[in-house]
């Protein structure tokens, strides 16, 4: 009973929101590096130069810029991810205090535009390889096996600018290219991989989950199609060039309640959920599910699968499915509820059963059980909870400690829900890494403010700080889970 022996206790970060490094050893620049700060009452905003050269700067969630436009950097705005955390100058002592931890896996993401700077080069930049191995080699020497994300929230500009990105099906054949120098070059380095991060967050924006500009929904639906052949592409191909390779899907998972009994509410709930299931639905079972079919028709979106396309789907399927968990939130099918209430993330209706965090997002351990059995039940496939943590605002003391008791107790009773899940349901489950682990950059509001780790890392939203890092309360309480095997959580 309990974890297995093997379990896999580890964190989580993205190269986006922690390598900094933006354009060194020739790197690109990605999706992620047009991002401007933002914080809980600025929102994040995405640059872009016209024809007749003038700059500006649009929301990045619901993102529609205007033909013609092309994204980059400019003066006058503040891009975070350009320094973010510095792990690219400092990874082997963030690797080493992981390791200090006990890490069993280390999830992490290969940031394309370092490999491929602009996206559709035939050659790899090799400095950006030589990097990621000094990454690898680092891992292994702590003990620490990689768990690596191809796509975390990064499409190279290059390929935005030139042809939309993934809305043209030749990004397909650029990150095929992509994955077959990674999968070569580390072979035996890397076994774990995930192929995109949080896949079904495309339907909510085209920009951050896939530097496309645009909210129509033809485009969507087209960029979707696309990386959902390209991630069995790529399933396949890392099989090929590893039979040792266990290649996985990613997507951020928010358990939804019926906001009230009504069966009106309950349909709506079931509708909203399938929102969530479906690009998991393609990538574990390798075909379009009807009520997705059936929703294109409805809202005259134009889809064609060739058989080529669908056999590709067919034979991609992933060996493990991961989601990120931080939240539950309730549907309502009464427009007058709606208005009243904001739920997590701005959407859906708050639970009047559940507290939140400083950002409104509301903690729900229960949910995770209920997550882990509602995956476990519709895949029959391994899990791993690869994202989860509380964001919150840490205070240094006076002697440079840092008392996060709130973070602890939030993940004491996520990992139990785990346990429980396993004990009492029987869910098979891989391995757990919460986010964050080391501080970052968050990807919704741009600030470092909002903080995750079990390390500090000394940058301020106003550039200041030095970038020293510092072990929390919640660093100690994390390794001895680790030595216990998740037995001893006080």
């Amino acid at each position: 009973m309990g974890f297995r022996k093997d379990f896999l206790w580890g964190g989580a970060t993205a190269a986006n929101q922690y390598e900094g490094g933006w354009n060194a050893d020739g790197k690109g620049v990605s999706s992620s590096d047009c991002c401007t700060r933002g914080s809980r009452t600025e929102p994040r905003k995405v640059t872009y130069r016209m024809p007749d050269g003038t700059v500006h700067a649009d929301l990045m969630f619901g993102l529609d810029a205007p033909e013609g436009a092309q994204f980059g950097c400019f003066k006058g705005y503040d891009y975070p991810s350009h320094q973010a955390s510095d792990f690219y100058h400092h990874y082997e002592e963030d690797i080493a205090l992981m390791g200090e931890m006990g890490f069993k896996t280390y999830r992490m993401s290969i940031n394309w535009t370092r490999i491929f700077p602009l996206g559709y080069e035939e050659e790899a930049n090799e400095e950006g390889l030589a990097f990621y191995d000094r990454v690898f080699d680092a891992c292994h020497k702590a003990g620490i096996e990689p768990l690596v994300t191809l796509s975390h929230y990064e499409t190279p500009v290059g390929l935005t600018n030139k042809w939309g990105a993934w809305v043209d099906a030749r990004t397909i054949d650029c990150f095929v290219r992509y994955v077959k120098a990674v999968g070569e070059r580390y072979k035996g380095k890397v076994t774990y991989w995930l192929t995109f991060n949080e896949i079904n967050c495309l339907s909510f924006g085209g920009w951050m989950a896939a530097g496309v500009p645009s909210k129509d929904p033809q485009k969507i639906a087209d960029a979707a199609k696309h990386q959902l052949i390209a991630s069995a592409k790529a399933v396949q191909l890392l099989h090929e060039i590893d039979p040792e390779n266990k290649v996985g899907n990613m997507i951020g998972y928010g358990v939804l309640y019926p906001h009230t009994c009504n069966p009106a509410d309950v349909l709506k709930c079931w509708s909203e959920m399938n929102d969530c299931y479906f690009f998991c639905d393609v990538q574990a079972r390798g075909y379009y599910p009807a009520y997705k079919l059936k929703e294109y028709e409805k809202n005259g979106i134009c889809f064609e699968l060739s058989e080529e396309e669908a056999e590709t789907l067919k034979n991609g399927t992933v060996d493990f499915i991961s989601f990120s968990y931080y939240m539950t939130n309730c549907a309502s099918a009464d427009p007058k509820v709606l208005a009243d209430q904001g739920g997590n993330m701005l959407f859906g209706v708050s639970n009047p059963y559940l507290k939140a965090s400083d950002w409104g997002w509301q903690i729900d351990p229960t949910g995770l059980r209920i997550a882990l059995n509602y995956m476990y039940d519709r895949y029959q496939k391994p899990l791993m909870v690869v994202e989860n943590g509380l964001g919150a605002q840490d205070v240094v003391e006076a002697d440079g400690s840092i008392h996060d008791t709130y973070r602890i107790d939030y993940l004491r009773d996520h990992i139990k829900a785990m346990k429980e899940a396993i004990d009492e349901d029987g869910v098979e489950l891989w391995g757990y890494t919460p986010w964050g682990c080391i501080d970052l950059v968050s990807a919704s509001t741009g600030e470092m403010h909002k903080r995750y780790g079990f390390v500090y890392v000394d940058y301020q939203d106003d550039g200041t700080g030095e970038g020293a890092r510092s072990r929390k309360d919640s660093f100690y309480w994390y390794k001895k889970v680790i030595e216990t095997n998740g037995e001893d959580l006080f």
